[in-house]
């Protein structure tokens, strides 16, 4: 597996700007698991002084130890990691008495969220080291969690006693379709979205998708072999981050299975409502889970409300390999993969592309020479599904239709979009552009009288 560092160059140079200015800097870095914090954070400090320790479910006494081996090593003074430091205020000042040396000390604590479970004082310590002494000094703090709601809440809400400290803030996010790519860049572009589809944009993923195998064969190799690095992820990831697993893998199997409303995923588990809004919310917060609603330009009502798996690779694994594990076990990896998933991929894929397109339409946006704000969503009702919505401040919303599969021909994909026209509310009365999103490139003539645009796939990665 592959270990180069793709992409992050806006992160990296927020980052390199705040150790090169004057004075103190804390920067809270914060984003989902598996998304590449602790990769960004390496490849920053390398070449410069820099205390790095990761917090653990593990008891304050233990963290604290770990930190001052950590000081240690970075201060080139073996005996610090054998000083009996009584508590976190002694140990930093500790480390600011020993920092001799010019310039800035990183101090970085990865994994924040369990250091600040296992010493609920922490922040409060951070928050009176960084007002009395490192913000006029020569320490930069860097805090770094992947739980986000902790993060937003703790470290940067109002109530948390670092409020209004930081001077930068980096929410670290998947790559984009166009950034996945770069990690199968002689692949066709197709294999490429595919990869995306199953993968998202985290780089761990991507990274397990070998670029000398086909799509095929790295399902096989990866997700369904028993010995393959994304076999039992989901259920690694969640046994770590959350409690009763049983009830979030409930939901998941429901949300992968097609069943987006609170009642019919409260159908298809068992669970009360009450409940499962705490689940979801859970869910929403641990970045695993959409809330969406239709785009309109009206507000939304509860009713409308929809959920999705924000995570492809937990979309996949809950769709094809949850519930056929025993399955799996018995076909063996490359014929479960022929057997179960082949049949359904190109369907499958389809919903990946619709998320796709959406993605790229501000960057078509930027392309056509658009200067007026716009939201990027989806509509629905219980009758109609449009892919794409672009709802635009200039009196002018796109609605676009997305085909992975097979297309017999294009007016009949005009067609099939003009028909849902009249269910689309448009309470401004903005002119209607229509949009076509295809895998291959389609041979045809845009309307001009009914402001058509039509792009493929080829089109949307030459964006970047």
């Amino acid at each position: 597996m592959s270990t180069e560092f793709v992409g992050r160059k806006k992160e990296l140079a927020a980052l390199e700007q705040a150790w090169k200015t004057d004075g103190g800097a804390f920067i809270p870095v914060y984003g989902r698991r598996r998304v590449g914090k602790s990769e960004l954070l390496v490849k920053f400090m390398t070449g410069k002084p820099a205390l790095y320790v990761t917090g653990k479910v593990a008891p304050a006494e233990l963290q604290l130890r770990e930190f001052l081996r950590a000081a240690a090593s970075a201060l080139q003074e073996p005996l610090l990691a054998d000083h009996p430091a009584a508590d976190w205020p002694a140990a930093f000042r500790l480390v600011e008495e020993r920092w001799k040396k010019p310039g800035k000390l990183i101090i970085a604590l990865d994994e924040f969220q369990w250091m600040a479970a296992a010493s609920p004082e922490l922040p409060s310590v951070l928050q009176e080291c960084w007002d009395r002494r490192w913000r006029n000094g020569r320490i930069m703090l860097i805090l770094c969690g992947s739980y986000i709601g902790f993060m937003e809440r703790e470290v940067l809400g109002k109530k948390s006693p670092l409020f209004g400290r930081r001077t930068a803030q980096i929410l670290l996010r998947p790559f984009g379709y166009s950034e996945a790519a770069k990690f199968h860049p002689h692949w066709s572009r197709p294999n490429q979205a595919a990869a995306y589809f199953i993968c998202g944009g985290l780089p761990f993923y991507l990274r397990c998708f070998s670029p000398s195998l086909s799509i095929e064969q790295n399902l096989a190799a990866a997700v369904f072999d028993e010995l393959g690095l994304l076999f039992r992820e989901p259920e690694f990831l969640l046994r770590e981050e959350l409690r009763e697993v049983s009830t979030y893998n409930a939901i998941l199997l429901a949300l992968a299975a097609g069943s987006p409303t609170n009642s019919e995923i409260s159908k298809a588990t068992g669970i009360g409502d009450r409940a499962l809004h705490y689940y979801l919310s859970t869910l929403v917060e641990q970045g695993y889970v959409q809330r969406r609603f239709p785009l309109t330009g009206v507000p939304p009502t509860v009713r409308q409300v929809r959920y999705s798996l924000e995570d492809p690779l937990l979309r996949f694994w809950f769709r094809f390999a949850y519930p056929n594990l025993s399955l799996i076990a018995r076909l063996g990896a490359a014929q479960a993969v022929r057997e179960l998933v082949l049949p359904e991929l190109d369907g499958y894929y389809g919903y990946g592309f619709e998320r796709l397109c959406r993605e790229a339409l501000p960057a078509l946006y930027i392309r056509e020479g658009v200067r007026a704000g716009f939201e990027v969503g989806e509509y629905w009702d219980k009758d109609t599904q449009i892919d794409a919505v672009g709802l635009r401040q200039d009196n002018w919303t796109d609605l676009g239709e997305c085909k992975w599969g097979h297309i017999g021909s294009a007016n009949a994909l005009r067609a099939e979009l003009r028909a849902r026209l009249p269910r689309f509310p448009n309470p401004r009365q903005a002119t209607l552009g229509l949009r076509f999103f295809t895998r291959q490139r389609m041979r045809v003539t845009p309307d001009a009288s009914a402001h058509e645009r039509w792009h493929c796939l080829d089109d949307l990665y030459e964006l970047d």
